[in-house]
């Protein structure tokens, strides 16, 4: 790793940091500073709960000097299984208060997945949310160290099964609301570990430091133009990315989090209505809910409200008809490895002239570096030149700068590989637009990004050769309105394997790994080839778009 440079001359020697003028980056400061400036203003909303941000933050305190009095310290794994709650909003200040990393884990995942991630992360504690006890508790069957099980019984629940030593707030009443904590000594030190599925079936660990997390949080503020005080909606999952690092955002600007348990049409509409809802993000299957909306869904507001969409672009359409229905769109785009968004679509004025298609069609390119990014080019990987910046040649998008990864946790040979020649090496393909807005075309690793999650074409596919009737598989993204992508399996079955149909080969996909991964359209058929036997994907996807999109 490169250092970098140090003073010459007459200002070498004699302007040395200190504890005066240097002091390491961590969003934990955003939310002492919140505490004592705005106490008193709402920070949680969940149900009828309501929490000020002096509460929130005792609460955090609490957490912290709880999990400390287990033994909790700077290195050891906090593991979260947990929807929209208060609790997984607390776990991204209170764990990494003790120096812990804290790992958010995908619930829509299988018990097996969940038990590898809890090994690979060797987590000590596990916080859950009982309304996913019954993968959970597959999961702790499967692990070869059990960690402390603290239960989160929301009383919104009226059914989950408790799996654990302690209750969540029971466990928080055992900790000390003051509990003196520091800032890392390192802005390079860990504070979460994040999974992503990649291009196997095994996940790789996706490990944030401080400094990082600081400074993607402060661009989501400045990307967004967010302002202070902000009512955000959690309709994207604090699982995923750490929430684009919004929890860490809402407590710089001392905002308002509305926690959202299932999100739907009807549950946004009424909370922009009730809550002055100001942002909320998500995938394109969030947009499609607050279009297609039913008519006793929808509820009549005044005031701005700010979507951020990512994932698979959304099509032109839809983000035509979400401005229709008075919200404004922006678009971003980024990975695990690079602390959610990285790069947005940023709005220039005299697009404002265009016809709305014409506006969509701008929006739904990816655009350019967000704040914080260095560096954003779209590159040969061979040569690791820049394309021409033509809007037609293909390169690999590749970035550079303090919001990327630290790495994958134990896989050097992976985080070599991604971090090759002094950029990170995203998989994605895209081209460069004459004025430096970037587009993504096709993503090299195959990955199909469906309701804003990863899903492993190769995980699919080892699925799908289990089958005993299937002999060759292969599995390509096909576009979908509500989605943005769906898997769409093409199989080859064996001789005399019998009646074998659509439904079966889906049905034995979710009897086998996680639903939302599972091919939502199977075709039967031979596979095209290479002369090498090699199988053509890109037919493939070609075919999968000709389809009639699924709603």
């Amino acid at each position: 790793m490169s250092k970098a440079p140090v003073d010459v001359g007459p200002y070498a020697s004699g302007l040395d940091p200190s504890p005066a003028n240097y002091t390491p980056l961590s969003p934990l400061s955003f939310i002492r500073r919140t505490a004592s400036v705005y106490p008193e203003y709402v920070s949680v909303i969940h149900g009828k709960r309501r929490f000020t941000w002096a509460q929130t933050y005792a609460r955090c305190r609490r957490l912290a000097s709880a999990l400390r009095q287990r033994g909790i310290g700077s290195g050891d794994t906090v593991a979260v299984v947990a929807a929209n709650i208060p609790a997984i909003y607390e776990a991204h200040f209170g764990v990494p208060m003790t120096g812990a990393v804290l790992n958010t884990i995908n619930s829509r995942l299988d018990a097996a997945t969940i038990a590898f991630i809890l090994d690979h992360g060797e987590s000590k504690v596990l916080i859950t949310d009982k309304e996913f006890s019954p993968v959970v508790a597959q999961a702790l069957t499967q692990v070869k160290q059990r960690p402390l099980v603290i239960d989160v019984d929301d009383p919104q629940l009226t059914e989950g099964e408790l799996l654990g030593d302690v209750e969540y707030e029971s466990f928080l009443e055992s900790g000390d609301p003051d509990f003196h904590w520091e800032l890392p000594a390192d802005e390079w030190q860990a504070i979460s570990l994040n999974y992503t599925s990649g291009t196997t079936g095994n996940p790789k660990g996706v490990v944030y430091h401080h400094r990082g997390a600081y400074l993607n949080a402060l661009s989501n503020v400045v990307g967004w133009d967010m302002g202070h005080h902000p009512v955000y909606l959690w309709t994207l999952p604090m699982f995923h990315c750490n929430g684009w690092c919004f929890p860490w955002t809402l407590a710089a600007m001392a905002g308002t989090s509305v926690c959202l348990r299932k999100v739907t049409g009807a549950d946004i509409y009424r909370a922009v209505a009730e809550h002055k809802v100001t942002h909320f993000c998500g995938a394109p299957i969030v947009l499609s809910m607050v279009i297609n909306a039913g008519a006793d869904e929808h509820r009549s507001f005044d005031h701005p409200v700010k979507i951020m969409t990512a994932a698979a672009p959304p099509p032109a359409s839809v983000l035509a008809n979400v401005e229709k229905a008075g919200f404004h769109v922006t678009h971003v785009y980024g990975l695990t490895e690079t602390y959610g968004p990285a790069v947005m679509c940023a709005w220039k004025s005299e697009w404002d002239a265009l016809q709305m298609e014409q506006r969509a069609l701008q929006k739904s390119r990816q655009g350019v570096p967000y704040h914080m990014l260095a560096g954003l080019d779209v590159m040969d990987p061979d040569t690791m030149q820049p394309v021409p910046r033509d809007g037609k040649t293909i390169g690999e998008v590749m970035f550079q700068g303090n919001i990327v990864m630290k790495g994958y946790l134990k896989n050097p040979t992976a985080t070599d590989e991604a971090m090759a020649a002094g950029w990170f090496h995203s998989g994605d393909l895209g081209v460069m637009h004459p004025d430096g807005y970037i587009q993504i075309k096709d993503r090299s690793k195959d990955i199909i990004i469906s309701g804003g999650e990863n899903i492993s074409s190769i995980e699919v596919e080892d699925v799908l050769y289990k089958h005993p009737a299937v002999e060759a598989a292969a599995v390509v993204a096909r576009p979908d309105e509500k989605w943005g992508e769906t898997p769409c399996a093409f199989v080859t079955l064996r001789a005399g394997s019998g009646a074998v149909d659509e439904q079966q080969i889906i049905d034995f996909c979710r009897d086998n790994m996680a639903h939302f991964k599972c091919p939502k359209t199977v075709v039967f058929g031979e596979l095209p080839k290479t002369s090498t036997g090699k199988i053509q994907k890109f037919k493939l996807r070609d075919a999968a778009k000709q389809m009639d999109n699924l709603t």
